[in-house]
């Protein structure tokens, strides 16, 4: 079992049998027994992620990996938003739909999200218009705007992907077909 170690500095010995022996003083035997105790916790920690995510996604409607950026609308009497379409700060995450919620979760292997939407929150969801990134790839994308004026903006190089999303939230939002439509015209 010491051999998984890398156990440098501990003095060796060689036995009377020809087997080599390592002699460790009782704090160097604590230390080990903590390091042991820290990497079994770990263990069961991360065992604790694997089985949260395998009940997420056994039970989520949708799940992925998807480019988000947040967007507030302006208020009224303010100016419109400046546009930044040239403004790239699109950042994955892993978004899941599970019962009546959206969940934002920086990784797909998090505990807890680092955001949420209320499907009954939601006013609209509509298609945006594909775009090209610095990888050359094209980018299909979609938003969801929610009551409080947060615009989500979602994208993805999987048109498949963005448009079962937009099919989905649609149906479960009770959207209106006029505020979904599936059109990937590219910007000018």
């Amino acid at each position: 079992m010491l051999n998984l170690f890398s156990l440098r500095g501990l003095p060796w010995g060689s036995g009377s049998d020809g087997q080599e022996k390592v002699v460790l003083t009782a704090a160097e035997v604590e230390s080990l027994r903590s390091e042991i105790a820290d990497l079994e916790e770990r263990g069961a920690h991360l065992k604790a992620q694997l089985e949260h995510l395998d009940e997420i996604l056994r039970s989520a409607r949708l799940s992925g990996y998807l480019y988000i950026r947040t967007r507030w609308t302006a208020l009224p009497g303010e100016p419109p938003p400046i546009d930044d379409a040239d403004v790239d700060d699109w950042l994955p995450r892993f978004v899941v739909l599970h019962g009546d919620c959206i969940f934002y979760y920086l990784l797909s292997t998090d505990l807890s999200p680092q955001d949420s939407t209320l499907l009954s929150d939601v006013i609209e969801v509509g298609s945006l218009p594909s775009f090209t990134r610095e990888d050359e790839e094209i980018r299909y994308s979609f938003y969801i705007l929610t009551r409080q004026g947060l615009r989500y903006e979602c994208s993805s190089v999987s048109k498949i992907q963005v448009d079962s999303w937009l099919t989905t939230l649609q149906i479960d939002c009770k959207l209106g077909s006029d505020k979904t439509s599936l059109d990937y015209s590219s910007e000018t």
